[in-house]
């Protein structure tokens, strides 16, 4: 009975971690094909802050989509440290607008 129950457990999990993956997917694949994840994580911190504290800080502010496309167009200094974010002169606007819907998906 046990061995059910944990089966049970186990499938219930496995499906609810695809189902956020596969949600996750194709901000992530773009995220990868811009290089974002070369100076970010998802929930580490590294060069970058990770995006799910971007996304927390800027969740409640009714232009957060417009601003995070603005910020990873144009880049960033000074607003979460000493490290830069340069310039991303390789993404298009509507890519742009894609990632920061995205990442305000991971608060």
């Amino acid at each position: 009975m046990k061995s059910k129950s944990y089966a049970a457990f186990m499938l219930a999990g496995t499906l609810a971690f695809t189902g956020t993956a596969r949600a996750q997917a194709p901000g992530l694949a773009l995220a990868q094909k811009q290089n974002c994840m070369s100076c970010h994580s998802v929930t580490r911190q590294f060069m970058g802050p990770p995006l799910h504290d971007v996304a927390a800080r800027y969740a409640a502010r009714g232009d957060a989509v417009a601003y995070l496309t603005r910020k990873i167009m144009e880049g960033s200094a000074g607003v979460w440290g000493p490290v830069p974010m340069p310039a991303n002169t390789q993404v298009t606007q509507d890519e742009a607008m894609s990632l920061a819907s995205w990442i305000l998906t991971l608060k």
